[in-house]
């Protein structure tokens, strides 16, 4: 039963592959496909903690710790289950460094951005990163890195670990007070 859904699953994202032909489509879904990078996120919210105070200086160091968190579960997790990518030329990046599927980091790390923001009460962008979790997330499998399982997966484990971040954030803030509050 098991080799029969990843047979489907296989299948359909074969179906959504973009073809090599599709030149623009490939541009733009490859942008997206990059913008979930975990080095793109910690990046730029490394630069808002370093030049901010306040509120904004303790969001940025809450969602690198969420990042950094869940990309340990996700690699973790992918070494346990070891789906191989899809075959395709396409992210030499993400196959030669992490040669597994299951699950998707990035649209794990998409939803959680998502759910956090919304429960944080960060607008707009909430709404930003509601629109960008289907692009990153669709992106994905239309340039071959992954299969739609490995979405849907990082979907109800990013959500999981937004709700465990959330019930973990004054314990954290209490814990690392100078990595949260200077």
């Amino acid at each position: 039963m098991i080799h029969q859904l990843l047979e489907i699953d296989k299948n359909i994202s074969n179906r959504l592959r973009l073809p090599i032909n599709a030149k623009f489509a490939r541009m733009i879904a490859a942008f997206f496909a990059h913008s979930g990078d975990s080095w793109f996120w910690l990046a730029g919210l490394s630069v808002i903690w370093l030049f901010n105070h306040g509120t904004w200086r303790t969001l940025a160091a809450f969602y690198s710790f969420a990042i950094l968190a869940l990309a340990g579960i996700v690699l973790g997790i992918k070494f346990i289950v070891r789906r191989r990518r899809p075959a395709g030329e396409w992210g030499a990046i993400y196959r030669n460094t992490d040669p597994h599927s299951f699950p998707s980091g990035h649209a794990a790390r998409a939803i959680m951005l998502a759910v956090l923001s919304w429960t944080i009460g960060i607008q707009p962008l909430a709404w930003i990163i509601t629109i960008w979790v289907p692009l990153v997330s669709i992106a994905r499998v239309s340039m071959g890195v992954h299969y739609v399982i490995d979405v849907i997966a990082g979907w109800l484990l990013g959500f999981l670990m937004a709700l465990i971040m959330l019930i973990a954030r004054s314990s954290l803030y209490s814990l690392f007070p100078l990595i949260f509050f200077t």
